[in-house]
């Protein structure tokens, strides 16, 4: 399995709220749409608790700024989402959700990244 994985800071001017909302309400369906063009296995959001308690952590190892959350999806292998991606079926989907993100993440500031993941226990 090869897993994707989406560190979202929100768009300015969005309360943490709005953006929870969007998200979970209207971008997530819009992934379980495309699930099956774009040949994700798995589909994950981790929402982000309260700001305060990020906080006292980020400070107590003089971290970064939280994100606001983090998607995180998985495929069979990396030919899996290469070749999804590439069919005109894939760059169609691909690009709605591209789209749909620009309105309510900061794609700027949110890292993305590909691994495999290793499950200790």
């Amino acid at each position: 399995m090869i897993k994707l994985n989406f560190c979202l800071h929100r768009r300015a001017g969005l309360s943490r709220e709005a953006f929870l909302d969007y998200w979970f309400n209207k971008h997530a369906p819009l992934v379980a749409r495309h699930r099956n063009v774009l040949r994700i296995r798995r589909y994950v959001q981790t929402h982000g608790h309260d700001p305060a308690i990020d906080s006292t952590l980020r400070e107590s190892r003089g971290g970064p700024a939280p994100f606001d959350g983090v998607a995180q999806l998985w495929w069979d292998d990396l030919e899996a989402l290469t070749g999804a991606v590439a069919t005109p079926e894939g760059v169609r989907a691909s690009a709605e959700l591209l789209e749909d993100e620009g309105k309510f993440i900061d794609l700027a500031r949110s890292p993305l990244f590909l691994g495999d993941e290793r499950e200790i226990f």
